[in-house]
């Protein structure tokens, strides 16, 4: 892997340096590049990523195809719901109801939010969907005072001290998945300068969220329509959202063939961000962009789902 590391890096160097020069060996050294370490390499160094931190790994073994800056502390923002959404599903059963609470009202005027009211109450796997798909912030605080709450076994305790509770849940799933430089403090992703990750870790928590089947469903949804009702009202009324993660809709100019999830991401101090994962030919791959433009995120995912698939193609054709 260090080898394979070593030859990324010298392909980027060559290629930038021919073409930042305007040399004409730039596509001599291009060629050179692709018959040592491969087309798909010279691809992302010929295109390009503006990300700051990017990984994608083999979704199976967990290899790294191909990484940058991938150790280094960022932040991670609705990224974050990966592991709130995985602890839902491991901790509570789908069909379990869940009354919102105070918890559930804005904590930023801007932040996303799946629209929930207090006093409504959904089904957990719904309760999933809502801090998935729009990325609600409102869904998540209302899984983390729920479970909060079961680990601290107090009903009663505060919307704060459980979200705290349910941090600590947050970070203990982190440590297991391997992600050794993590810390979170709330189940949303807004931003706290104590609350981060890296592109590896994040990376890491991803590959074991998808090896939950409940998870791999939530995530690869383009829409999702949920019952809501208030509690011990007879009525429900319905509740539609749609997925932020445009690699899955195919209308849009965006879309992956063969995209499976996972999370987009975005705060002024993390950037945007995206968790991606793709199949085919049986392989799977996870994407990891983070601190990236709002031009260049999904380009970025993109290249790196290629690069991770074998599929990338000229690298000429791919530049964004």
């Amino acid at each position: 892997m260090k080898r394979l590391a070593a030859a990324f890096g010298i392909a980027l160097i060559v290629i930038a340096a021919f073409q930042a020069s305007g040399s004409p060996y730039a596509s001599k050294a291009r060629s050179l590049v692709e018959r040592t370490v491969g087309t798909a390499v010279s691809t992302v160094a010929s295109g390009g990523l503006q990300a700051e931190y990017a990984l994608v790994i083999d979704a199976e073994t967990g290899k790294t195809i191909y990484a940058k800056n991938e150790r280094e502390r960022a932040y991670p923002a609705s990224t974050t719901k990966i592991v709130t959404a995985l602890l839902a599903l491991e901790l509570g059963k789908p069909d379990e109801l869940v009354t919102v609470g105070d918890e559930a009202l804005p904590e930023d005027p801007e932040e996303s939010r799946a629209g929930l009211k207090p006093g409504q109450r959904l089904k957990l796997y719904d309760l999933v969907e809502a801090a998935l798909l729009p990325s609600g912030n409102d869904a998540a605080r209302t899984i983390a005072v729920h479970f909060g709450r079961k680990a601290a076994g107090d009903p009663q305790l505060d919307e704060d001290a459980a979200q705290r509770e349910f941090a600590k849940l947050m970070n203990k799933r982190a440590k297991k998945a391997g992600a050794t430089n993590t810390r979170f403090v709330n189940a949303s992703g807004l931003h706290d300068p104590n609350h981060y990750t890296t592109a590896r870790d994040i990376a890491l928590i991803a590959k074991d969220a998808m090896a939950n089947k409940l998870f791999r469903q939530a995530v690869r949804a383009t829409d999702y329509t949920a019952s809501t009702g208030a509690a011990g009202a007879g009525g429900f009324a319905k509740a539609a959202w749609s997925n932020t993660n445009q690699l899955l809709q195919p209308g849009s100019a965006h879309y992956f063939e063969g995209a499976t999830g996972i999370k987009t991401g975005f705060t002024d101090q993390a950037g945007y961000c995206l968790v991606s994962s793709a199949s085919k030919g049986g392989k799977s791959v996870i994407a990891v962009v983070l601190r990236s433009t709002s031009k260049d995120v999904y380009p970025d995912a993109k290249k790196l789902l290629e690069l991770g698939l074998g599929t990338a193609g000229d690298p000429a054709a791919t530049k964004s």
